[in-house]
């Protein structure tokens, strides 16, 4: 055989091997979309019936929905807080990105050290400071203490600060001399160049806050402020015996992440493809 074949008999392989994998990765949440449309009764049958015989989805996702524990209240909080929190965590790391690599200041280079040191400390060692400061300021038991926590990411500033620097100087000093300041110089040419970086941080940001349970667990204690994972917690809690109603709940809770994603999976590519280049 020549080169040319064993290779493609190689990338065959390769392809049969990754696309057994994914089926592998993608069996336990078949089996969870598959389970919140049985009927109790035929959650555990032997063997698996992926194609549920008797169907009972609408009454599966009426109960999480509008039943006993309602989804659509805890569903706004989270997207309130998520939506929010990921706009204001872009839009303070962009700008603390581009301070740190297209503004020149004295100690800057250490400043930022500072800030990378940060990232060292577990955010657990932290949270009995936050609890106090939040209680003290009256932020605690609120959205408004949620989003101010996560508006600010270390890694936010890191990730989007490399891209920052891949922007040409010539580009900065040219709008300098036709009398552009930082601000203008921001938002008409820095960011524009750097936005799939931006939108590949906000989906990660998106992910993030969507499936944080630490914060909103110690920061929040009304029932009608939780979030989809409280919400989870406490309708797991209730109908522990019910697996149907629990996977109907689950499929619930990461439908958002789903839609993200392929709405921004374009972006994300680009900028992978935006990390590569080297100005």
């Amino acid at each position: 055989m020549n080169q040319k074949t064993i290779n493609t008999v190689r990338k065959s392989i390769f392809t049969v091997l990754m696309m057994g994998m994914s089926i592998l990765f993608l069996l336990p949440f078949v089996w969870m979309l598959s389970t919140s449309f049985k009927i109790e009764a035929d959650v555990f049958t032997y063997p698996i019936q992926w194609i549920p015989k008797t169907w009972h989805v609408i009454e599966n996702y009426k109960e999480v929905w509008n039943g006993q524990f309602p989804f659509y209240k805890y569903y706004l909080n989270s997207i309130k807080i998520t939506v929010v929190t990921t706009i204001l965590s872009c839009i303070v790391s962009a700008l603390a990105a581009y301070g740190f690599s297209k503004i020149q200041f004295a100690a800057g280079k250490y400043l930022f050290l500072i800030v990378l040191a940060t990232y060292m400390i577990p955010q657990q060692a932290i949270l009995v400071p936050q609890f106090i400061l939040y209680r003290s300021i009256g932020f605690f038991d609120s959205h408004v203490g949620l989003i101010l926590l996560g508006s600010f990411s270390v890694l936010g500033t890191f990730m989007l600060r490399q891209f920052f620097m891949g922007v040409h100087n010539e580009y900065i000093e040219s709008a300098k001399i036709d009398g552009a300041g930082h601000a203008r110089i921001f938002m008409q040419i820095a960011f524009p160049l750097v936005r799939p970086a931006v939108a590949t941080y906000a989906i990660l940001r998106f992910i993030w806050t969507w499936n944080d349970y630490q914060n909103p667990l110690i920061f929040l204690r009304t029932d009608s402020l939780y979030t989809i994972q409280l919400a989870m917690q406490k309708f797991t809690t209730i109908n522990g015996e019910f697996y149907s109603l629990i996977m109907a709940a689950a499929v619930s809770s990461i439908v958002p992440l789903l839609i993200i994603f392929v709405i921004g999976q374009k972006s994300v590519i680009e900028g992978i493809a935006l990390g590569g280049v080297k100005g």
